[in-house]
């Protein structure tokens, strides 16, 4: 689908070298979009421990081979420039066991937009509003009736790396609305879809 001027297309085995392109070969410190498919942060390190990064980089690949696209990558032309996970809420166990997400409201039909990568040289394009908006329209495809994400609400200024949820200024201007908070600076935000 074209948004916005940029190109964005769900993951498949044969888009891999382009998220390893936006992800870093390190696969941004070692995640590989791996904390939120794992039961908990413990289990999440045992992936990058060492330095090899190898067993969270093999499952993500798993995942993704298996299919259904575990996310959507985004291009400027033929060029991978950033990259965000959606997929539904109750394929991401480490939602469940979180301090800040896990829920008692209904998870029926959610889908969770949890992380965004952008690469470096193209930041500040508007790549989160891109991927946000691409995201709402992937998971009314697939019959997602709510998505749902986890943005920073600071008014610090942030690394992009740590502001990998996005902002929850991002979500609040697309229609989103805290749903969820558990801490100040860490709202849980909902769209309905249908």
């Amino acid at each position: 689908m074209e948004i916005d001027g940029f190109r964005v297309e769900p993951l498949t085995p044969e888009r891999w070298d382009d998220l390893v392109a936006v992800l870093g070969r390190g696969g941004v410190g070692g995640c590989w979009c791996m904390y939120w498919t794992l039961p908990n942060g413990r289990v999440w390190s045992e992936g990058v421990k060492g330095g090899s990064k190898a067993k969270n980089k093999a499952a993500f690949r798993a995942l993704v081979d298996a299919g259904p696209a575990p996310g959507l990558l985004a291009y400027d032309g033929e060029e991978p420039v950033g990259w965000c996970r959606v997929m539904p809420r109750d394929r991401l166990p480490g939602l469940a066991n979180s301090r800040h997400f896990k829920t008692g409201l209904d998870i029926e039909g959610v889908w969770s937009l949890p992380c965004f990568v952008v690469r470096r040289k193209h930041r500040g394009r508007g790549l989160t509003t891109v991927l946000t908006k691409a995201a709402i329209a992937f998971a009314r495809e697939q019959g997602g009736r709510v998505l749902e994400a986890y943005p920073w609400e600071t008014k610090e200024e942030k690394h992009p790396a740590t502001i990998y949820t996005g902002m929850a200024s991002t979500f609040k201007r697309l229609g989103f609305e805290v749903v969820q908070r558990k801490a100040p600076h860490k709202p849980m935000m909902r769209l309905t879809l249908t």
